[in-house]
């Protein structure tokens, strides 16, 4: 029979869950008093949060059989807050958790997300992160919600409002395969039908891999402004191009190279593998600008241009023309779209 978070009191489960949390370097006291203490290096500290609900951002069980496991619920959220604060430029250094639970969901998938969390944080390379406690309560569905501290270690922040006209506009990390991976998981292609092409796309949208070490190898390269690319290319880079007061111009041929890596997923559903990658979220890549002479830090490709933007413009360009061929005529993932 399997073993249930109502059939524990909340000291019982936090018991399993806090023996399974990554301690890294940053802290100084740990779970199991009001607060935790952690070491800020910089005086200043970079803070980010963000939440997934269940039937929102995941299900446990997909139109095509696959299930969302509490580790894969776990690494995608250390994923999507370390790479807010690798959007800054910072390191991070602290998270917290807090966690709304049926009293129907199993301790195996609550222990699982503790252990996908703390692997993350290891395996894509943050490891001086520390889980430093959190939260339970007792809900109708999962919401699990993560914050996360960073220290920017003595560099300026890089803010998404700092583009300029004449900039080259970079990205670093996959673009498309989350989406492609969701488009999947929706499909009714059973899980144990994928080729490798398609496992991998799977893959990556149930654990995506933000490029972590870019983040401070882009600021201390002189990158003007940066941004993760949490909710699709298009809709990210007009919020960077409205921040910065310009324009960007996107390079097609760039983009479409990059969305033959989409091919195989997006024939069996018949989708356009560069609308992925235009409007895809959920890959955590970096999107950045820097100025137009400088060599880009390793794992950045150049996909475009910064542009004064004149009054009755668009503030985001596909080789001068504004995109057609959205999936229903979205941009990009927007949480309260129906």
């Amino acid at each position: 029979m399997t073993l249930t978070v109502a059939q524990l009191s909340e000291s019982e489960l936090l018991a399993r869950i806090f023996p399974r949390l990554h301690a890294g370097s940053s802290m100084l006291l740990g779970p199991g008093d009001d607060a935790a203490i952690i070491a800020a290096p910089d005086s200043r500290t970079v803070i980010s949060i963000d939440t997934q609900v269940q039937d929102k951002d995941f299900r446990l069980l997909w139109p095509n059989g696959s299930t969302s496991t509490g580790y894969d619920v776990g690494w995608k959220a250390a994923a999507q807050n370390l790479s807010d604060i690798n959007a800054m430029g910072a390191s991070a250094t602290a998270i917290v958790l807090s966690l709304t639970l049926p009293g129907t969901t199993p301790v195996s998938w609550v222990e699982q997300l503790a252990e996908g969390l703390s692997a993350a944080i290891v395996a894509l390379g943050a490891p001086q992160c520390s889980v430093a406690g959190g939260d339970l309560s007792g809900g109708s569905e999962i919401v699990v919600t993560v914050a996360v501290t960073g220290t920017l270690e003595g560099r300026d922040p890089v803010l998404r409002s700092g583009a300029r006209a004449g900039d080259q506009i970079a990205v670093c990390g996959n673009m498309g395969f989350s989406a492609a991976g969701w488009a999947l998981h929706e499909s009714h292609v059973p899980a144990q039908d994928f080729t490798p092409g398609l496992a991998r796309a799977a893959q990556l949208f149930a654990r995506p891999e933000p490029p972590l070490a870019a983040g401070v190898l882009a600021a201390r390269a002189g990158a003007t402004a940066m941004m993760d690319i949490s909710d699709g290319l298009l809709r990210d880079a007009t919020r960077m191009a409205t921040a910065s007061g310009v324009g960007l111009d996107l390079d097609r041929a760039v983009l479409s190279r990059v969305a033959e890596e989409l091919i195989e997923p997006a024939q069996l559903v018949g989708v356009d593998p560069l609308v992925w990658v235009l409007t895809g979220g959920e890959d955590h890549g970096l999107l950045s600008t820097f100025p137009a002479n400088t060599p880009l830090p390793g794992g950045f490709i150049r996909i475009g241009s910064v542009w004064s933007l004149g009054a009755a413009e668009v503030a985001v360009t596909i080789d001068g023309q504004n995109f057609e061929g959205t999936v229903d005529g979205a941009l990009g993932w927007d949480h309260f779209a129906v």
